[in-house]
Order: structure tokens, then C-alpha cells, then sequence
């Protein structure tokens, strides 16, 4: 086995992967209009990386316990490598309620309604949330208001945008004397939300820097030793050596999975989205 064969199996992964990428139209960046609902792209993404890592494991040692572990590995790089845009698109939508939620209390002194409120602001409201803002506004001319902004919450799917629907239903519903104080109030703590976690992120970051260090050179040396020191590998070869590195490769992925849960942002609970499904089942019964 030589450098040949490790050309051959990279090329053969990345045929895979653009074959199961392309085969859809993946292979572009991922619309960021609105959050994914469907979980299928990201799983052909995950099924390719798999197949092309194992192929090219396969090639260099056929071990089946490391073909598996590279099909393993493969389906873990994207949550390895990616990540850091969705997080920041993340936080600059909850900076982009909170601009929209200050455009609203500004705006409340001048107009006769919500309904005219959130038409005015719909043109200047800003890009992450641009487009949500725009369909409350044409979905408000034949939707009852609370229904609509209920639909708007699930569009943006945001915990700090239910705090900010949440207030404009009860202010739809009742007097809105008070709303551009609540508003006022809601803008302050979603900017607040929004640098504590820029600051949690820019913390963490060193985590995912460590995962990435780690696995980066643990691959390092295992295709070096399949390259130029197969003869120490050769225990892994026999029933027994196979069964070492599965425990081995075991523990690697128990400790891979444990860095990147502490790397990741566990996003809070939607509490509209709960409260909905409560009333729909209510209804049920």
C-alpha cells in the first residue's frame, strides 16, 4: 500500500461525496432565509462524508473495524468542521429582533394600530429577519392578528421573537398602553442575550479548536503508520487486534463526543411552540 492507493481512496470518497451532494443540489450553501425544517439534507451531506471516509479506510487497511470507525468519523465531520456559521447567523437574528422590536416602540406614538405598526416597519426591518417581518405584514391584511403573529413566530422559530410575539398578542388582544415600555424592555434583554453569547461562543471556540487539534492529528498519525510503518500495525490484523481497536476506537469516540458536548450551544425552549401544541391537543380531546 502506498501513496497510490491512499490518492486512489481519497478520490474515491470525494466521488462518493459529490455524487450523493450533487445528486440532490446540496452541494451549495444552505439557504439561511429561514430555519431548516427538514433534516434530509443534512443527512445526505452526513451519508456521503460516511461512505467516502470508509472507502478510502477500506482501501488503506481493509479492517472492518476501521472502515467502520471511518464511516463513524465521516458522519461526524460536519458537527467537527461546521457550525460556526449557523451560530452566527443565530445571534445576529436575535440582534435583528431586537432592532425590530426598537422600530416598533418608536414607532407605536405615530400610527393608529399594530397592524399599522408592523406595516410600517416591514421595508426597514432588518435582513436576518427581513423576510419573516415582510409575510406578518401581507399575511395581517386577510389573518386575524394574533393568529398571524403566531404564524411570524413560527417562521422565525426563536425564543426571544416569542417573547416579543407573546407581548404583541396580549397587546392585540387588550390595551397596548403599556407596550412600548414591555417592548422597550424586550429590546434591552435581547441585546443582552445576544453579547452574553457572542462572549459564551468566543469562550467555547478554544473547546472546538481542541476537538479539531486532537482528531486532526490522531488521522495524522494513523495514515503515517499505514504509509510508512505498517509492520506496527500489524497486531491489529488477527481477530483479537480487531477487537482491541474497536475498544480503542471506542474510547476515541467517547472522548470526541464529550469535547463537542461541551462545545455546543443548547439553544432555550420555545415556550409559544409548547403552548400551541398544548391547545392543539386540548382541542383534540
Amino acid at each position: 500500500m502506498t501513496a497510490v492507493a491512499l490518492a486512489l481512496g481519497a478520490g474515491v470518497g470525494f466521488g462518493l461525496f459529490l455524487i450523493v451532494s450533487g445528486w440532490k443540489g446540496r452541494f451549495g450553501p444552505p439557504a439561511i432565509r429561514r430555519p431548516v425544517t427538514s433534516r434530509l439534507p443534512q443527512l445526505e451531506r452526513r451519508a456521503g462524508l460516511a461512505l467516502g471516509v470508509a472507502a478510502a479506510t477500506a482501501v488503506l487497511t481493509r479492517w472492518p473495524v476501521a472502515v467502520l470507525a471511518g464511516a463513524a468519523m465521516g458522519a461526524f465531520l460536519p458537527d467537527l468542521l461546521s457550525g460556526q456559521a449557523e451560530r452566527e447567523a443565530a445571534i445576529a437574528r436575535t440582534e435583528a429582533i431586537a432592532t425590530w422590536t426598537e422600530m416598533l416602540r418608536d414607532t407605536l406614538s405615530g400610527a393608529h394600530g399594530l397592524e399599522e405598526v408592523i406595516a410600517a416597519t416591514a421595508p426597514l426591518a432588518p435582513p436576518p429577519i427581513r423576510d419573516e417581518v415582510s409575510d406578518l405584514a401581507a399575511r395581517i391584511t386577510h389573518q386575524r392578528l394574533p393568529s398571524a403573529l403566531r404564524h411570524f413566530a413560527d417562521d422565525l422559530a426563536d425564543p426571544t421573537a416569542d417573547l416579543v410575539v407573546a407581548a404583541l398578542v396580549l397587546a392585540a388582544r387588550g390595551s397596548p398602553r403599556a407596550l412600548a415600555d414591555l417592548l422597550g424592555t424586550l429590546a434591552s434583554a435581547a441585546r443582552d442575550d445576544a453579547s452574553m453569547r457572542r462572549r459564551v461562543e468566543a469562550t467555547r471556540a478554544r473547546a472546538r479548536s481542541t476537538v479539531q487539534i486532537v482528531t486532526a492529528l490522531t488521522v495524522v498519525m494513523m495514515v503515517g503508520l499505514l504509509l510508512f510503518n505498517r509492520s506496527y500495525l500489524e497486531p491489529y490484523r488477527n481477530p483479537l487486534g480487531q477487537l482491541v481497536l474497536a475498544l480503542v476506537c471506542g474510547l476515541f469516540a467517547l472522548g470526541l463526543w464529550w469535547l463537542a458536548r461541551m462545545a455546543r450551544f443548547v439553544a432555550p425552549e420555545r415556550f409559544l411552540a409548547a403552548s400551541r401544541g398544548s391547545e392543539t391537543g386540548g382541542e383534540g380531546r
